[in-house]
């Protein structure tokens, strides 16, 4: 018997023909329409206990019972959506066991995209990060175990291990001429979920990268904001952001938005269906807006992005987001097993779904760089000034260290933070590397322009 909450759901295998017949007698007699008919689903029922029967009499090796109902439930749900799965004793012990000892992770986000144990995303310093892993890339094999027709939570399982401890991953990328073999330590995984910086030559301008959804991401963003005075301005970098909790996501949402529905999930079942919506208190609607996504944007990002994107909040640039918007639950079957249901999909304000559909930018940017020249005989007023202050130091014996990395730091275009200081510096350097981000900032900064002209 399966349960959740207070609501029961028939299951098993025990008195199958009983059980169809019971349903179907209560379906009539409620009138409650189902997608089946009683006839349909008693056909369904014997035909499964006759497949069962041959396979346990006329199979080459001998089978038990409990192990084939297991595999079949697995191939049951797996066929559902590649987020449903049926977990035995061990499985649901691995899943609810709260231990003692430190497991390590890869850093990375999976998904299953076409069929295909696709990386969402690898976190921000991490392993998976530090070692390569990019979002899209397909995973061919773990170790030596080929991931076709691997769940999600198995390959999960084969990922996590030992702190100190290698594992190989073998992937397939976009426009590479041959699958790659990538080396990763595995390590315990501390993730700083968002980051906040400046820009050298637009200081009003604030840029928030947000890692993933933990619970302390609105927290941090409000904390960064009060920080940064005078903002007139803010990027919101969502890419390569897997999701996590979804109220983390609707209180981001809700900082920025004053009315309406951030969200609403809809199953089957009423009780799933539900509205999260904006409150008006401590709200910010004037500050422009650009987010930055891409292929590794899912889930909570993906709330998040789509409904400032549908409430006319903010710019959404980048690449189209990963697709998954469901929501699953995971239901015990008995004291020892459970299944993991998807019951309900997530709905933008505007109605739209993101399941399998993703966000679509409002102006799409492949990432890479942009390319510029420099003039080697082009000076600037920094050049003469950091080339004067130098030859000075050359013949003030006075003139301290401190004094000419300070000035080097100040005009040599890279991003240079020195040890006293907690604020970290995009420099022009830095946005041009990044295609994205640059056309991001110079999107921002006109609407900047465009909301002072207003006044």
């Amino acid at each position: 018997m399966i349960k959740k909450s207070k609501k029961i759901i028939a299951a098993g295998l025990i008195s199958t023909l009983t059980a169809a017949y019971l349903f179907g007698g209560y379906a009539q007699a409620k009138n409650i329409k189902t997608e089946s008919t009683a006839k349909e689903k008693l056909e369904a029922y014997i035909k499964f206990t006759q497949i069962l029967n041959v396979i346990e009499k006329e199979y080459v090796d001998e089978t038990n019972t409990t192990d084939l109902i297991d595999k079949a439930l697995k191939g049951l749900m797996s066929n559902l959506d590649s987020h449903s799965s049926f977990m035995n004793t061990k499985e649901y012990k691995d899943l609810t066991v709260q231990t003692k000892g430190e497991f390590g992770g890869l850093g990375i986000s999976v998904g299953m995209k076409d069929g295909a144990l696709t990386v969402i995303a690898p976190l921000e310093g991490t392993p998976a990060m530090k070692a390569g892993v990019k979002a899209g890339d397909i995973i061919l094999k773990i170790n030596d175990k080929a991931t076709i027709g691997m769940s999600i939570d198995e390959s999960v399982k084969l990922m996590r291990g030992k702190p100190g401890t290698d594992i190989e991953l073998t992937v397939v990328r976009k426009d590479a001429p041959k699958p790659i073999v990538i080396k990763i330590t595995r390590d315990i995984i501390k993730i700083q979920s968002v980051y906040a910086k400046k820009f050298k030559t637009d200081k009003n301008l604030l840029y928030l990268y947000v890692t993933s959804f933990d619970q302390k991401v609105v927290e941090n963003t409000k904390k960064a904001i009060k920080e940064h005075k005078n903002t007139e301005g803010i990027i919101l970098d969502l890419r390569n952001n897997p999701g996590g909790l979804l109220d983390q996501a609707v209180g981001l949402v809700d900082m920025f938005v004053d009315h309406g529905v951030i969200v609403s999930q809809r199953g089957r079942v009423k009780t799933e269906n539900v509205e999260y919506k904006a409150t008006k208190p401590n709200t910010d609607t004037q500050t422009p807006m650009v987010v930055l996504v891409n292929g590794g944007s899912a889930s909570a990002s993906e709330i998040v992005s789509g409904a400032l994107q549908d409430f006319n909040r903010s710019i959404v640039v980048g690449e189209k987001t990963f697709g998954k918007g469901s929501v699953q639950v995971v239901m015990p079957v008995g004291a020892n097993e459970a299944l993991k249901l998807t019951v309900a999909r997530y709905y933008l304000p505007s109605g739209r779904t993101i399941q399998a559909k993703g966000v679509t930018p409002d102006i799409i940017v492949h990432s890479g760089e942009i390319p510029r020249k420099q003039d080697s005989l082009y000076l600037k007023e920094s050049n003469l000034k950091k080339h004067l202050e130098v030859e000075l130091a050359k013949i003030d014996a006075n003139a301290t260290k401190k004094s000419i990395r300070v000035d080097i730091n100040a005009t040599d275009g890279n991003t240079t933070v020195s040890a006293d200081d907690n604020k970290t510096i995009i420099s022009e350097d830095m946005l041009y590397k990044d295609a994205q981000l640059k056309i991001g900032v110079d999107i921002l900064k006109a609407l900047v322009i465009t909301k002072k002209g207003k006044k």
